[in-house]
């Protein structure tokens, strides 16, 4: 069977097969096997009857490179994108969204997903994250029983029970398809700090030999060693003809770090760099003068004139882009990336290095889960131009655990398991849209419910739906089973939904000031991060603000932590210099970061305009939002 100039593979046509059936598709397919082009025969079939078809995805960049994919292959009035701080052409027939916001349309019986026909989950296997995965649960379980799924991973080993769990409380067919052929094999191989480069049974001979005594073993600087080895290894890469590679490194600090220390290499012919020049001076000239100035974009130019490159998500947009765009035209020969370059970004190479094959969690430092190894090494191996695909892990054999690295590189055996809690958000809508007895079906629907097999489980949800009732009764957000203005208020808001529901449907909203509402959206949003500093310098803003709190205990709680205070000083530079890149003289967040930031506050501002009918609240909204889009949005993304 031939789509779209290819010859597809069995797992394509039996996934084909099904969709033309109706049916809803699990697809567990390996890392570059092909499984967009799946997506992609979804929208060529139900595009031309009309129907709509909504591309969920778990991060923002994967949503915008979906977006720009499919406007270029199906037109721009076909075409829509809706993230929160993005929203254009919300009714196009093909909508990219995150899947939040797939799931809060849900919650909030969008009449735009009445015309839903398929829902496409890219990386479906995110419904195990621990922080995220109860959206994709939800996202399921609330979408209407017209609508079918086309979910896509790299692995799901029990994907015949999540299957079964989506037939069951969709009461419609749901296959799987299981593709773990790759087109491309990997030879996975190890780069010693004294053997060298090695595959996995030569690191085992040779981590028994350490077992024992040696006395001529020579003695060198480990630390130095360690600090050269990723130079080592490329240089040796490039002999071998192993190049392009993605080299992954769990530090957006180390990316760069290393990208620089190949000041002595490069890897494009003259004419090749004076390409790549020319291309950045067009792109940058599209944007902000000052961010050429930036020390980031600096080391990025110079780095990038060798062949070389570094991307984080601490970039900004625009910079990101850039490096997505020329590793795409095959200028980047190495290019140092931390893992999410490797989430739904079809951008493979000749080899994937792992700079360690440990990373820090939030709590602790950890080995890597099969899945996360394999959703990296997935990227080694092109189509059409590798045999196979190379994957090197540095490793140091007096160190690691050469049984978790044996189990690490076989197989992903992991499966995916529910991480479903309710939130007081999807309490309140469950209030409002449903019956108690629709509610009690729903409760008992959770993918958690059903890999546990057992009323206990589904007990242990209900008993959660109903403290958290109790809870918001207490707090004025229903009375029974009724919800009051406040609680419709808070129905709105995914987002912090109690605090800011405290702050903005109550008569505190009309107390702040345009600079406390800046400050207070900015303390909701923030997410402390290690290493990142601001500058100390006198607030004014913050004492008034915990005045007005003062006679609210859960307010002052939030709020009387070093939050406001530490973000006063940087907000407003930016509020009253109308100077973006000054932010970097008072923090040290990453610019990338701090996009991001402004982003999150454009999404909660948002949220908060839709549910409040306080029209002083609105206009103080509309106009930070207005400055915001013009400081940041406009110059820099």
């Amino acid at each position: 069977m031939q789509f779209k100039g290819f010859t597809l593979d069995r797992f394509q046509i039996e996934s084909i097969n099904s969709i033309d059936k109706g049916h809803s598709v699990v697809v567990s397919a390996a890392t570059g096997t092909g499984k967009t082009l799946i997506a992609d025969y979804v929208i060529d079939k139900y595009l031309p009857a009309g129907k709509k078809i909504m591309y969920t995805s778990p991060i923002k960049a994967l949503s915008n490179q979906k977006y720009a994919d499919f406007k270029r292959a199906y037109g721009a009035d076909k075409v829509g994108i809706l993230t929160g701080d993005v929203s254009i052409n919300p009714h196009a027939q093909v909508i990219i969204l995150t899947t939040e916001i797939y799931r809060n349309m849900l919650l909030a019986k969008d009449k735009a997903v009445s015309d839903v026909s398929y829902v496409i989950f890219d990386e479906i296997h995110y419904l195990a994250d621990i922080e995220r995965g109860a959206v994709w649960e939800e996202s399921i379980i609330f979408s209407p029983k017209h609508v079918r799924f086309l979910c896509l991973s790299a692995t799901i080993p029990n994907a015949r029970q999540f299957a079964n769990w989506i037939q069951h409380i969709q009461k419609h067919q749901v296959d799987i398809v299981v593709e773990k052929k790759r087109p491309i094999p990997l030879q996975h191989q190890f780069f010693d700090l004294e053997k060298g480069l090695c595959d996995f049974r030569q690191l085992h001979e040779q981590a028994q030999l350490d077992k024992y005594p040696r006395y001529d073993r020579k003695k060198r600087c480990k630390v130095e060693r360690k600090l050269q080895s990723h130079l080592d290894l490329i240089k040796q890469l490039k002999t071998l003809n192993r190049i392009p590679c993605i080299f992954f490194c769990f530090s957006r600090s180390l990316t760069e770090k290393k990208a620089t220390s190949l000041k002595d290499m490069h890897f494009l012919k003259p004419q090749e760099t004076a390409t790549v020049q020319q291309y950045i001076r067009e792109k940058l000239q599209k944007t902000d003068p000052a961010i050429a100035e930036l020390a980031t974009t600096h080391h990025l130019r110079t780095s990038l004139a060798k062949g070389v490159g570094f991307h984080h998500a601490g970039l900004l947009p625009i910079l990101k882009e850039l490096v997505e765009e020329l590793f795409g035209m095959g200028l980047i020969r190495v290019l140092f990336a931390t893992e999410t370059f490797a989430v739904g970004i079809n951008m493979p190479a000749k080899t994937v290095c792992f700079d360690s094959l440990e990373k820090y969690d939030g709590i602790n430092f950890r080995y890597l889960n099969p899945k996360e190894y394999f959703q990296l090494a997935g990227r080694a191996g092109r189509r059409g131009l590798d045999n196979v695909g190379f994957v090197v892990s540095l490793v140091d054999r007096e160190f690691c655990d050469v049984k978790r690295i044996q189990a690490l590189i076989t197989e992903d055996k992991e499966p995916i398991k529910s991480q479903f809690r309710l939130s007081y958000n999807t309490v309140l809508n469950l209030l409002h849209n449903h019956t108690p007895d629709e509610r009690q079906v729903i409760l008992k629907s959770s993918f958690y419910s059903y890999q546990r097999q057992g009323t206990q489980s589904s007990q242990a949800i209900i008993s959660s739906f109903e403290h958290k009732r109790r809870k918001l009764e207490g707090l004025g957000y229903v009375r029974g089973e009724v919800l009051t203005e406040k609680g419709e208020f808070a129905r709105q808001i995914y987002t912090q939904e109690l605090l800011v529901g405290e702050l903005f449907a109550t008569e505190f909203a009309d107390l702040f000031t345009v600079q406390e509402l800046l400050l207070l959206c900015a303390a909701l949003v923030h997410e402390e991060k290690r290493g990142v500093e601001f500058k100390e310098l006198p607030v004014k803003h913050t004492s008034l603000l915990l005045q007005k709190l003062r006679q609210n205990k859960t307010l002052v709680k939030f709020f009387e932590h070093a939050k406001c205070r530490r973000l006063e000083p940087m907000l407003l530079h930016w509020f009253e210099q109308h100077d973006f890149c000054g932010l970097l003289d008072v923090t040290s967040m990453p610019e990338g970061d701090i996009v991001r930031f402004f982003r999150q506050i454009i999404d909660l501002l948002q949220q908060i305009h839709r549910a409040t009918s306080n029209a002083e609240l609105r206009e103080k909204i509309e106009h930070v939002l207005g400055r915001i889009d013009r400081d940041v949005v406009r110059p820099l993304l």
